[in-house]
């Protein structure tokens, strides 16, 4: 879904048009679903990202990391957009970017957007847990992408980074996730495996073909790197809202994952480690849920963070806060469930 482009994400398309070499400027649209890196329609078929005005090159918005990941993973990873050119010259646009071929076919959003039975419902959303145990069945040497991994150690590192996170990010309307995060600090299993992870797996995400609604491309890059699989299925899973859920976890679903013949998330769990071969008790799962929703709610934070701070007046940032208070009592409740 494209929009006008916002005042404050607006760049010299002028600019990047010259750059590229093209004939006359495109015109030039914005997709509204991001909240990290902003991604833009020039003309018919191609795609421009950029990270947020004022932001640096950290991981999640280097998009030579991203570019370069893409590129790599295309010979052995036959979902990912067609990488064009990437622009490390800020004098261009004040940021690097980098511009893509759009992918045809269909999103889904909140709602699923296709006229589908049940038992094709349940096809399409099997079809995308496969992209995703195929995605970590990748050889990252043999993509050339090896380099991104810092070895053992990456539950550790993410539960110590992820609540550095918070606290930087926390204001005072929020609750302090201290319970969560000590949980998480004591209770962490150790690394299982190291593979190539896409580290913001959701529907929205995915790009479907428009008849058979089976996956063709993986969008959105800019978090993947080396890592354990089943952290990267607890990151998809904190999106997993169902149909039974409670009203309140109900109000903030951005995807169609309550659409009837979707698998719930215990299913999702069975199958994804039914594909993978992986044996994992329910209280083995709790550890990953539980990083899952907290991770969610660091995002949401610092996301919030920036409307607290008028970086941004974006006005689907405002309630943010309200779903870190969510996240941290589902956490809590999931905590007391699998007994501390």
């Amino acid at each position: 879904m494209t929009a006008p482009v916002r005042a404050e994400d607006a760049f010299d398309v002028a600019a990047v048009a010259a750059w590229l070499g093209l004939d006359g400027v495109p015109q030039v649209r914005q997709f509204s679903g991001g909240a990290s890196n902003l991604t833009y329609l020039l003309g018919d078929d191609l795609i421009l990202r950029r990270p947020p005005a004022g932001t640096k090159a950290a991981s999640a918005h280097d998009m030579g990391r991203e570019f370069r990941i893409q590129s790599a993973l295309a010979p052995v990873f036959p979902y990912v957009p067609e990488m064009v050119a990437y622009c490390d010259d800020e004098s261009v646009i004040g940021s690097p970017f980098y511009v893509m071929r759009r992918v045809d076919g269909h999103i889904p959003r909140k709602e699923l957007g296709l006229d589908l039975e049940k038992d094709q419902v349940r096809r399409l959303c099997t079809g995308a847990l496969d992209l995703l145990a195929d995605l970590h069945s990748v050889d990252p040497a043999a993509a050339g992408l090896a380099d991104l991994g810092r070895g053992a150690g990456y539950v550790s590192r993410q539960v110590d980074g992820w609540s550095r996170r918070y606290r930087a990010a926390r204001t005072r309307n929020v609750g302090s996730f201290a319970t969560v995060m000590a949980w998480l600090r004591d209770n962490q299993p150790a690394d299982r495996g190291a593979c190539l992870i896409h580290n913001d797996f959701r529907f929205d995400n995915v790009v479907l073909d428009r008849s058979s609604a089976r996956p063709v491309a993986l969008l959105d890059w800019e978090m993947a790197t080396i890592g354990d699989p089943l952290m990267d299925l607890g990151g998809a899973l904190a999106y997993w809202v169902q149909a039974d859920d409670g009203p309140l976890f109900r109000a903030f679903r951005r995807q169609p994952t309550h659409t009837p013949g979707m698998l719930t998330r215990r299913e999702v769990v069975d199958y994804y480690c039914t594909r993978r071969g992986i044996d994992l008790s329910d209280r083995q799962w709790a550890f990953y849920e539980v990083f899952g929703l907290f991770r969610l709610a660091v995002i949401v934070q610092q996301i919030y963070y920036r409307y607290h701070h008028r970086q941004t007046r974006n006005p689907a940032f405002r309630h943010f806060w309200v779903a870190s208070l969510m996240l941290e009592a589902r956490c809590r409740r999931i905590i007391r469930r699998a007994g501390r």
